[in-house]
């Protein structure tokens, strides 16, 4: 079966801690609970949870829905993005499978990146690293006003931004998270072809402003 690979890369530097962290954490669970009431996307979605702070490391390896825990998610440290998306093409290369003659693959992998700040590290070297695997969407979310939206324009054409890195907000981002996993999951099985940028994405709610 060819799956659809979800990555989460969620920034979980110092700065995040307090209702910002809280609000992540809830809405990784609400993300979770959505999709497993989507058949679509329960038969095809696989989830990842990689945190990035001093460094990165992967939380939840590419899992199925119905066996995804929530990952306990503290915030402290520096943001260290760069890291987060080298270990982002390790895990691609190494969790998504790859068409070949004989088998046809995973489908290319979508991805939700979310941040408050700005990288503390060589995030264009970890973006040429990324650059070298085989990707589906990337969507970079900005939380709130101290990130960079410059920089997250050099990673991804398409990259939202929330005013406030405040629970409804936040929660608001991981609602239209699940919509677009579900679109995505309902266009592969119905044969369309996979997701590709903004315009095959459900719109996003009022919350999320999409960057020009």
């Amino acid at each position: 079966m060819r799956r659809l690979p979800v990555y989460l890369l969620l920034d979980t530097s110092g700065s995040m801690s307090g209702e910002p962290i809280e609000a992540v954490k809830n809405g990784v669970q609400i993300l979770v609970s959505t999709l497993r009431q989507d058949p679509y996307a329960l038969e095809t979605a696989y989830l990842s949870v990689i945190a990035f702070d001093s460094n990165a490391r992967q939380l939840v390896p590419l899992t199925e829905l119905s066996a995804f825990q929530t990952p306990s998610i503290n915030a402290s440290g520096t943001t260290a993005l760069g890291d987060a998306l080298a270990l982002l093409a390790a895990q691609i290369e190494i969790e998504v499978e790859k068409t070949t003659a004989e088998v046809k693959g995973d489908w290319k992998p979508l991805i939700f990146i979310m941040t408050d700040g700005v990288p503390t590290d060589d995030w264009a070297r970890g973006l040429e690293k990324l650059q070298k695997v085989r990707t589906g969407i990337i969507v970079a979310c900005a939380a709130g006003q101290g990130a960079n939206t410059a920089i997250l324009k050099q990673i991804t054409e398409v990259v939202v931004q929330l005013d406030t890195a405040d629970s409804n907000t936040i929660k608001a981002f991981f609602k239209w998270v699940s919509a677009s996993v579900s679109t995505g999951s309902q266009k592969i099985d119905q044969g369309q072809k996979e997701v590709s940028g903004l315009n095959d994405l459900p719109p996003p709610p009022p919350e999320v402003n999409v960057v020009l």
